[in-house]
């Protein structure tokens, strides 16, 4: 059994989000959180929060024991850049790109796994 979380449009670019995320696929739930708790990035709060609600997940619509639970999946999809024009010399413009993430993480056992 599997459950999931995932946020959508996260103020952060997707290359900066996996590095966080490959760190935390494949290990128990309570080692996920303290990697991610110790991690001085704002994606790690993303992620954790992320965490939290696939365990609560798991916990309250499947009846899974935190205990058991893995991190089977983790994933950052690319999700909508927003375009911004900013000033530049001589009367010109440039275009800035904020990338956004959309950051999935699914829970389960191990057998499943």
């Amino acid at each position: 059994m599997e459950a999931r979380a995932t946020s959508k449009f996260l103020r952060v670019s997707p290359r900066k989000a996996r590095m966080v995320i490959d760190q935390i696929r494949g290990k128990r739930v309570a080692e996920a959180e303290a990697i991610l708790k110790f991690t001085p990035n704002k994606t790690a709060e993303y992620a954790q929060k992320i965490l939290k609600s696939a365990v609560a997940n798991a916990e309250n619509n499947y009846s899974m024991d935190k205990n058991d639970l893995f991190v089977v999946k983790a994933y950052v999809d690319e999700g909508a850049s927003m375009k911004r024009i900013m000033p530049h010399a001589r009367g010109s413009a440039d275009r800035m790109v904020h990338r956004t993430s959309h950051i999935t993480i699914v829970v389960g056992d191990r057998e499943e796994a």
